[in-house]
């Protein structure tokens, strides 16, 4: 982890981002506050590349209307993220957070869905009640790349790909393999359910930089995807690498 314990800035990052050919990236939130919130904006405002920013609120306030109007004026910011992973998931079904996530929509707001495997059951039941409410699962939902587990993981994102405002991730995956011994074929099988489950359309790639550096450097952690979706068409990989990524976060 001693890797990670230095701020990391937006100049950290530009210079990887062009090595990469990589014109822009959308900033998402690690901590959970709105002062989190509101210092990525302000990065992005400094920082052209940074072209939208997944921000934090709390879903659950009382208050969370008058909270969503306020930063409805950021013309920056994409949507919002909590950590869900950390929390149980019986928090999706939440009243008070459901309520919250209702209030996204009417404003354009996007929902960032952080979890693990344990947490798609509740993250399918909270899509489905939302079918206006654009979402996206980070990182795959985190499957257990390290031991090579497919199941329940693959049966479950299947059917949350049924559900057509669902999109996800490609990204976080270096850091759920075995970060000194991973090699690119340990993706593959995963890579393989989400694209035949989301197809290019809904699949977009992430870094998750700078989690991404226990496991790997930039280049490395965008080659694994890169390398994979040779296969495909040049359009599809346009969506993937950028495409749809502009569209879900509007940019």
């Amino acid at each position: 982890m001693k890797v990670l314990k230095r701020d990391f800035l937006p100049s950290d990052l530009e210079p990887l981002l062009k090595q990469a050919g990589v014109d822009g990236c959308v900033a998402v939130q690690a901590n959970q506050s709105e002062m989190e919130t509101t210092f990525l904006l302000a990065q992005a405002k400094q920082h052209n590349f940074i072209k939208k920013v997944v921000g934090w609120v709390d879903l659950s306030s009382e208050n969370i209307e008058d909270r969503l109007n306020v930063w409805s004026h950021e013309s920056k910011l994409a949507g919002f993220r909590q950590i869900l992973q950390g929390e149980p998931p019986e928090k999706m079904h939440d009243t008070t957070f459901r309520k919250g996530i209702a209030a996204l929509a009417s404003r354009g707001f996007t929902y960032d869905l952080l979890i693990y495997p344990q947490h798609l059951d509740e993250a399918y039941a909270l899509a489905k009640a939302f079918p206006n409410q654009p979402f996206v699962v980070d990182h795959l939902a985190k499957p257990g790349i390290k031991v090579h587990a497919m199941e329940p993981w693959k049966k479950k994102m299947k059917a949350l790909a049924e559900l057509p405002h669902v999109y996800c991730k490609l990204s976080g995956m270096v850091t759920e393999a075995d970060h000194t011994h991973w090699k690119e074929n340990d993706f593959t099988p995963y890579l393989d359910v989400v694209l035949e489950a989301f197809g290019p359309g809904r699949l977009m790639f992430g870094s998750d930089w700078p989690v991404c550096l226990l496991a790997a450097d930039y280049s490395k952690t965008m080659h694994v995807v890169h390398n994979y979706i040779g296969k495909l068409s040049s359009p599809e990989q346009q969506l993937i690498m950028g495409g749809t990524a502009c569209r879900f976060y509007n940019i």
